[in-house]
């Protein structure tokens, strides 16, 4: 039996080899007679060393990895031009355990034959409700709250007042999947939501009540809240810098859990140290993992968190389960759903190494 080998990313792993949602892993391909999977050790936490998770968002895959793999799961490392150097022969397809697929080049793999499938909506609820959770505690000060109690200082309560949701305005860039959830998340609230997205049909803006507005800088100086939702692409990498900072109010919070890429934040940092917006909160930066003494750490009116706010049980189940039914239909000679770079289903080599596993899946 021609066997279908499956490797996950090593980030999985914590420094004794075992998958942080081990009992997902086990039950992955019970029954499936033509899949063999496992991790790529040489990623995973060596024991004791605190300089791994400075690395851990610029781990690559290496062209040993592909010609291990005839499937590859990846969770955080970059997918690079040059890990198809000495060729692809075995690697049939890549799946991309979330939605975002920036760190993979597309074009390498359509050229060496490679399928690259993702798992689209797995995160929308979990993004779009974290989204929520920072404007909440944005807006309620929920940090210089929790401060008071922690320095035993009540006194100064009347210094420390929240705010409330209905009748602010909520400007959300990229009405996609996650925008248009948080939209819907926010109806109860009594908001008013606008937002920004050039590619997103009136259909899609009728749906969830949005405002369409014809320009970002419209956006920015209306919005009581900022929250970003588009994909980084090249036209929108460092698309939030100083000029676009300056046209937000000076009581507006910026939320950020999409990419980090998307904003200067040397920009950010200025404005926040100014105190030209009222604060901001992010789960993901430009670098990451955001490096010790960042200025960012030393500012109060901004919410931190190591992104990893969307990251929820269900969600990753939800996404490991995509990432299992894919591997299983290309295991079967099928592509998988939810492909990125459907042109490489054309190309004859494409469709050989896909095809040699179709007499040989067998499941019980």
């Amino acid at each position: 039996m021609n066997k279908f080998k499956v490797f996950y990313t090593g980030d999985y792993l914590d420094e004794l080899g075992v998958p942080a949602d081990s009992d997902v892993f086990v039950n992955l391909y019970k029954n499936i007679k033509n899949i063999e999977y496992g991790f790529l050790e040489d990623q995973k936490p060596p024991v004791g060393d605190r300089d791994y998770w400075k690395r851990l968002y610029s781990l690559e895959i290496e062209p040993r990895h592909i010609a291990a793999a005839n499937g590859l799961v990846i969770f955080r490392p970059w997918v690079k031009a040059s890990a198809f150097r000495e060729g692809s022969a075995n690697l049939v397809v890549i799946g991309r355990a979330g939605a975002g697929y920036d760190k993979i080049d597309l074009e390498a793999c359509t050229a060496n034959d490679v399928a690259v499938f993702n798992a689209p909506d797995t995160l929308t609820h979990a993004t779009a409700s974290a989204a929520l959770l920072l404007m909440l505690a944005l807006a309620k000060r929920l940090p210089d709250q929790e401060r008071l109690v922690r320095t035993n200082r009540w006194d100064l309560q009347p210094r420390v007042m929240g705010d409330d949701l209905p009748g602010k305005t909520l400007g959300i860039v990229g009405l996609g999947a996650s925008g248009s959830e948080l939209a819907r998340l926010v109806a109860p609230f009594g908001m008013r939501v606008i937002a920004y997205s050039p590619r997103a049909t009136s259909e899609q803006f009728e749906a969830v009540r949005a405002i369409r507005v014809d320009s970002l800088d419209r956006l920015l100086s209306e919005s009581d809240f900022v929250s970003l939702h588009c994909k980084l692409e090249k036209h929108t990498r460092g698309m939030i810098g100083e000029r676009e900072f300056l046209h937000m109010k000076k009581t507006a919070y910026f939320i950020n859990v999409g990419r980090g890429e998307l904003v200067n934040q040397d920009a950010l940092v200025c404005c926040l140290r100014e105190h030209r917006i009222a604060g901001a909160g992010l789960d993901v930066f430009e670098f990451e993992p955001l490096p010790a003494g960042d200025p960012l750490l030393e500012l109060e009116n901004v919410i931190l968190t190591p992104h990893w706010l969307t990251s929820t049980r269900q969600a990753a189940r939800s996404t490991m389960d995509r990432m299992t039914r894919g591997m299983i239909r290309a295991a079967s000679g099928e592509p998988p759903n939810d492909m990125i770079n459907q042109e490489v289903i054309d190309r004859p080599v494409f469709r050989r190494k896909l095809e040699s596993f179709s007499s040989g899946f067998k499941a019980q």
